[in-house]
């Protein structure tokens, strides 16, 4: 199925000049993995980098500094840069980085019961700008009627999550702002897997959901 709902202009921006937190950096190179319309995106704002770098007057720097740098954004690519499908992990469910982040693919995965008939795995990372979590609905399951105090982006894996007119399938992405107000919920058919980054806690309407919530830190 063909791929919608792309990552948003600034976000992959912020991506490609390597200022966006990690736990985003993540969601963003995991979308890149599944969709050739936002690889090729993502090259060119790479290449409008390298020209806008390259029209800068070169400033001297030490042996060390250089190759400190250099180490740093080897280690980035490795980690977080969009990877082809080949052989035998063609057919993995969660492509790389986040496998690699998760350790293993959807049959590795241990879940943590979040609420009836949801199941959550925390993502751990460096950088504490924003949180990344792993999101699992059973078919029909609805998220609690919420609003957002900042960004939250949300990448579907699999099944299908309906928010108000949208149907978001694999490779979809949402993202969602303090001006937003809703209740997604899982489609019909099989469980709906996504990745969730926020970077700030959601607004919850029902007074038993904000009881829970610094339980579960969303």
């Amino acid at each position: 199925m063909t791929i919608k709902f792309h990552v948003g202009n600034d976000v992959l921006l912020s991506y490609s000049a390597g200022t966006l937190d990690e736990a985003s950096s993540l969601l963003v190179a995991t979308h890149l993995a599944l969709c050739p319309h936002c690889r090729a995106r993502n090259s060119s704002a790479d290449a409008l980098g390298g020209h806008l770098l390259d029209s800068l007057e070169a400033t001297p720097v030490s042996p060390t500094m250089l190759a400190a740098v250099l180490a740093q954004v080897r280690s980035d690519a490795s980690s977080l840069g969009p990877k082809e499908p080949s052989g035998a992990l063609s057919k993995a469910i969660i492509p790389d980085p986040l496998r690699s982040y998760l350790g293993g693919d959807l049959t590795d995965l241990h879940w943590k019961r979040l609420a009836p008939r949801v199941q959550q795995i925390s993502i751990a990372t460096l950088d504490k700008r924003s949180q990344a979590r792993l999101l699992r609905f059973q078919s029909g399951a609805k998220v609690p009627s919420h609003g957002h105090n900042g960004r939250e982006l949300t990448l579907i894996l699999t099944g299908t999550l309906c928010d108000r007119n949208t149907v978001l399938h694999r490779g979809d992405i949402a993202e969602t702002d303090e001006s937003t107000e809703h209740q997604p919920f899982a489609g019909a058919g099989e469980d709906c897997i996504c990745l969730a980054v926020t970077d700030a806690p959601l607004r919850f309407k029902s007074m038993f959901a904000r009881l829970l919530q610094p339980l579960f830190g969303i």
